[in-house]
């Protein structure tokens, strides 16, 4: 591409220096900065300006004081310096090869998550695989502070659940939970910081199983749902008590038994719990009634779901931070598709995933699928198919078996309309 290389760019020379290229590929950006001013008369003032961080910062990293780890940063500090993505981790810059199809977020995106997925194990060690040594963590005895250390860390490593799927977050997850098990199996503890402890391990529990059924390991993930209910009761958590029911009920097979098991989390979860867990519990109480059909339920569970939203000041949960309306719109929308109601279902849907980020590949794609279901229903045949060939494009890559098999049942029902153009294209990419 035709572009005016930044006056930080690094000559081809100096990128090819053995220890430019080991400081590169360790994300040692502080080495990197002092050989670019040593080696390639680029002062720091000048990478201060082009990377956009402060001129003593530059200087501090140079030194070797702190280090950075974060995307944005790392990706701006790639382009600025022009340094090939593939050295970083990254996927090739957009100065390197011409825009990814389907647009510049796009684009953006698969880079984002391509460098998450490369670097997901990793994560754990970034927010610190240390933790034995850790003061909160360190000796036999462990103290009250180290139920707070471990739940803030599984908070910072839910992230990732933002952009990856469980393929790629699995292991990680299980990981954290195994450890907390060890913990509780081998060190010592007061009765109030083992109860605190049992609730973290009933955290990492659910979100391992989360992601163990989001990569299509079914079985493992109820195995993780019945063990962190297990350890939720035992530390008198009710609402993760309550939150293992709705995951255990949002896989089960007999739709009729999901409702009893949906219901029952709302109700261990009760009035005195904070507002974003009553309506996560409604929310999915509402999904299960409507795969069994019931309308008047599945409305009245969405109605109780947003006066809970409505409440709300600010979430005091992590796990269940992220519910707000614009998630209750969502999930209307996929309760009306599944209850064949598209007159309700595509201007819901439509309103808010105009709002959500591509970066989020996984659940815009999966929550096209129902979009085009209804269009389908509505019997829209054309933008059904516009809808699904956008989704398989988003979702390429993604590590998580939902959203391809939600789309293979629209691609199913397409495919009685083969003569249509914008139908064919979507199959012939579903194909490729």
């Amino acid at each position: 591409m035709n572009e005016i290389r930044p006056p930080t760019a690094l000559p081809q020379a100096l990128l090819d220096q053995a220890d430019m290229r080991a400081a590169i590929t360790g994300h040692d950006f502080g080495t990197v900065f002092r050989l670019a001013r040593e080696l390639g008369n680029i002062s720091y003032s000048k990478i201060a300006a082009e990377c956009d961080i402060k001129p003593e910062r530059v200087g501090q990293l140079a030194r070797g004081q702190g280090q950075i780890t974060t995307f944005d940063k790392i990706v701006k500090i790639a382009d600025s310096l022009r340094i090939p993505g593939h050295l970083l981790g990254l996927a090739p810059r957009y100065w390197e090869v011409p825009a990814a199809p389907g647009g510049a977020e796009y684009g953006e995106s698969v880079r984002r998550r391509d460098f998450l997925k490369k670097t997901s194990l990793t994560a754990g060690a970034a927010i610190g695989l240390n933790k034995i040594t850790d003061a909160p963590m360190a000796g036999s005895r462990l103290g009250p502070e180290a139920p707070d250390y471990l739940r803030r860390r599984t908070a910072r490593l839910r992230r990732l659940d933002d952009v990856l799927g469980g393929g790629d977050t699995y292991r990680v997850y299980l990981a954290e939970y195994q450890s907390t098990k060890a913990l509780l199996r081998d060190r010592t503890y007061s009765l109030a910081t083992g109860r605190a402890l049992r609730s973290v391990l009933a955290e990492q529990g659910l979100q391992a199983g989360w992601a163990a059924f989001d990569a299509g390991k079914p079985d493992d993930a109820r195995g993780l749902y019945l063990e962190a209910q297990q350890a939720a009761q035992d530390a008198d958590d009710r609402a993760l008590a309550g939150n293992a029911l709705a995951f255990l009920a949002y896989q089960h097979p007999d739709r009729h038994q999901a409702v009893a098991l949906a219901e029952a989390s709302c109700r261990i979860a009760a009035d005195d719990q904070p507002g974003e867990v009553r309506a996560l519990l409604h929310e999915r109480y509402a999904w299960s009634c409507a795969l069994a059909g019931r309308a008047l339920e599945t409305e009245q569970a969405l109605e109780t779901a947003a006066s809970a939203i409505a409440e709300l000041d600010q979430p005091t949960v992590d796990w269940a931070a992220w519910v707000d309306t614009d998630e209750l719109d969502i999930m209307r929308g996929r309760c009306w598709t599944e209850l064949r109601r598209p007159l309700r279902a595509v201007p819901v849907l439509e309103g808010v995933l105009d709002r959500f980020k591509d970066s989020h590949a996984r659940d815009k794609s999966l929550y096209m699928s129902w979009l085009a279901q209804s269009y389908l229903a509505a019997g829209e045949i054309e933008q059904a198919a516009t809808v699904t060939s956008r989704a398989l494009t988003l979702c390429t890559g993604v590590a998580s078996v939902r959203p391809r098999r939600r789309l293979d049942t629209v691609l199913h029902e397409l495919s009685s309309h083969a003569g249509v153009p914008e139908v064919r294209d979507a199959l012939e990419r579903a194909r490729s």
